[in-house]
């Protein structure tokens, strides 16, 4: 169902979805691998899509943690809320990541640990890319911003908003993925 869900999603909106299948159990829990959930106190979700990353931090997140999930697609965002609205400290957002830094202030939430995201910044507008990168630049400070995308195409545009980039592949997904975990300075969060 999830997968039928995701496929009708991409045909609608190619550029906005980026993938023709939801995300691998490999590849999501390659994109926690570098969270430390005990000292997490808000983590956020950048289009979570079906779930496939959500699944694995409610997993291993703390009661006590925030976890934010701001996901543009209706269909999506009412399935994330049927599954997550009633979770503790689970906040569903129905909007564009763009507007991350707003999302933030209006919660009076001043510190993000790290942002997940799903977004597909190759097939995304680069001025819709650069303003979201910039968000999550301005709303991290010393957190870590962890994304995937399918090629490496992007990482020197990625590069401009974060000091420090590691990689690495995953291949079991469809098609593999990349995991980038960016930061500021060389100050990990730990």
């Amino acid at each position: 169902m999830q997968f039928i869900t995701f496929l009708t999603e991409f045909i609608k909106h190619p550029k906005n979805i980026g993938a023709v299948s939801p995300s691998s159990k490999k590849l999501a829990k390659k994109i926690v691998e570098a969270i430390c959930f005990k000292k997490a106190q808000c983590i956020v979700e950048l289009g979570p899509g079906t779930g496939s990353f959500t699944k694995e931090l409610m997993k291993r997140k703390a009661q006590t943690t925030k976890l934010i999930l701001i996901e543009n697609n209706t269909v999506f965002y009412n399935k994330l809320r049927q599954q997550y609205e009633h979770e503790p400290n689970v906040i569903i957002i129905n909007g564009s990541a763009e507007n991350l830094g707003l999302y933030m202030k209006n919660l009076n939430i001043e510190t993000i640990d790290y942002i997940v995201s799903g977004l597909p910044f190759t097939s995304l507008n680069p001025v819709v890319a650069s303003r979201i990168l910039q968000n999550v630049k301005e709303c991290l400070e010393e957190g870590e911003f962890i994304t995937f995308q399918y090629s490496l195409v992007k990482k020197s545009f990625i590069h401009q908003f974060f000091d420090t980039i590691t990689h690495e592949k995953v291949w079991i997904n469809l098609p593999p993925a990349y995991v980038l975990n960016c930061r500021q300075g060389t100050k990990r969060v730990s």
